[in-house]
């Protein structure tokens, strides 16, 4: 059994004029993990991974701008855009003195890890895709159709139907649908979550980030090429269940990474609440294969 008995620190910092949350555990001269939450998530998405990977690791999970304990500053004065948070993320690596590392991304995460290592591939030594999309295959029409006709037409009658997603039932669901047993998810997570959301604020960030959401969709041919060019070692393990990014989404990644791996589990969006000891497992092994010790 691996040693548990690092603890996680909670701190914050400046960076790029925004003031960053963030936990970090484990030795500070070990390789680095940086761990990217999802929507509607923060870094609390992670607290029971990053024990299991304190031990070999420095672990490093942000909170976004406009999620968790980070700055949520209304949108006239913050772009919330997939490229404005990944400026954020960039500096606040920066401020750590942090030029190389493996990324575990989940949802909203993947977006902005596909960005940095888009801008500089070279620091990425190895990514682990958690329902974190990159694939045309992977988006779930029913979810996403909403979404697309809304930022494409920007009328009334979509954005109220997309300010319901910020509702504590939307919020569950994303928790627990595709979960075969949902009494293991913990009620604290979309609780907190949704408490988040309904902030001054925050639901007109959100509906900015909406908005800005194509744009990662047409990212992707450029990424794709990216990693056929810098071919990057991918452990994509997946909620095969999952209604917003579909199992499909996973097995894409092997098209243009022929060496990545697939694991798909029999969970929904948020694997880590119910297949914790599973997920961890899986994400050792492949970070103690994927990077010099």
């Amino acid at each position: 059994m691996h040693d548990l008995h690092h603890a996680t620190r909670h701190l914050d910092l400046e960076a790029a004029g925004s003031r960053v949350a963030y936990r970090e555990a484990g030795p500070a001269d070990a390789p680095v993990v940086l761990l990217l939450h999802g929507f509607p998530a923060s870094s609390a998405m992670y607290r029971g991974l990053i024990p299991h990977l304190a031990d070999r690791y420095h672990v490093l999970a942000p909170d976004l701008v406009g999620f968790g304990r980070s700055d949520a500053p209304p949108v006239q004065e913050f772009a919330y855009t997939f490229d404005h948070l990944t400026d954020v993320v960039e500096a606040f690596l920066e401020r750590l003195g942090v030029d190389r590392f493996a990324v575990v991304v989940q949802d909203y995460g993947a977006p902005v890890a596909w960005r940095l290592f888009l801008r500089r591939p070279e620091r990425v030594s190895a990514v682990v895709s958690q329902n974190g999309n990159a694939y045309e295959e992977g988006f779930v029409d029913a979810f996403w159709e909403p979404l697309w006709r809304w930022a494409a037409a920007r009328d009334a009658e979509g954005e109220a139907a997309l300010r319901r997603t910020f509702s504590t039932e939307a919020v569950r669901w994303q928790y627990v649908h595709g979960v075969p047993d949902p009494a293991v998810v913990d009620p604290d997570t979309w609780t907190r979550d949704a408490a988040l959301l309904a902030r001054p604020g925050v639901a007109e960030a959100q509906l900015a980030l909406y908005a800005d959401y194509p744009r990662n969709r047409e990212l992707y041919p450029v990424l794709h090429e990216a990693f056929r060019a810098h071919p990057v070692p991918l452990l994509a393990v997946w909620g095969r269940d999952d209604e917003i990014f579909g199992p499909d989404g996973a097995r894409a990644f092997t098209r243009d990474l022929p060496g990545a791996r697939v694991e798909l589990l029999d969970g929904g969006h948020f694997l880590l609440e119910s297949h914790l000891p599973q997920v961890a497992g899986l994400v050792r092994d492949f970070l103690a294969g994927a990077l010099p010790r």
